[in-house]
């Protein structure tokens, strides 16, 4: 129970980023993250619990959350929350959505992949067994990603 624990402190904060950069939704993230660790304390030993796995189960949740949303769609909800700084959190969420709406164009591998190196930690021979390809081929999608991204956010995709 407490090497669960531990593992659960150290990879929560990550595991969490790469969701919601995943799914887009904060909500949606914090379900997954709920079950994903569920699933993997359910059924795994303290022995074969990594951050591979965690990441593998995560990735199949959003996949099943994204492809239930394309078959039955929903409004986003926006909830207004009181801002400290009014000004700041403003800018901050119109960046946020500036970012998340340039990844929504990008193909779903590409997104995928790009939240797993940006908010795993993982090494890119992970990154490979997680999305089942080469380890030089994630070094070359997420280079030529990360330049599409870019592209994206200075010109609009034009």
């Amino acid at each position: 129970m407490n090497t669960f624990k531990d593992f659960y402190s150290r990879q929560r904060q990550k595991f969490f980023s790469y969701l919601v950069r995943r799914s887009g939704d904060y909500h949606l993230a914090c379900d997954i993250m709920q079950e994903s660790f569920t699933r993997l304390y359910e059924k795994y030993s303290a022995e074969s619990v990594s951050p591979q796995l965690l990441y593998t189960i995560g990735r199949n949740l959003v996949h099943d959350a994204l492809r239930r949303q394309r078959r039955y769609p929903t409004l986003p909800e926006e909830k207004d929350q009181p801002a400290i700084d009014p000004n700041h959190d403003l800018m901050v969420r119109d960046e946020y959505r500036r970012v998340m709406a340039a990844m929504r164009r990008l193909e779903d591998d590409e997104r995928d992949l790009l939240a797993l190196v940006v908010s795993s930690e993982l090494s890119y021979r992970e990154l490979a067994a997680i999305t089942g390809i080469s380890e030089a081929n994630v070094k070359v999608k997420i280079h030529r990603t990360r330049k599409k991204l870019r592209n994206i956010l200075e010109t609009g995709g034009t």
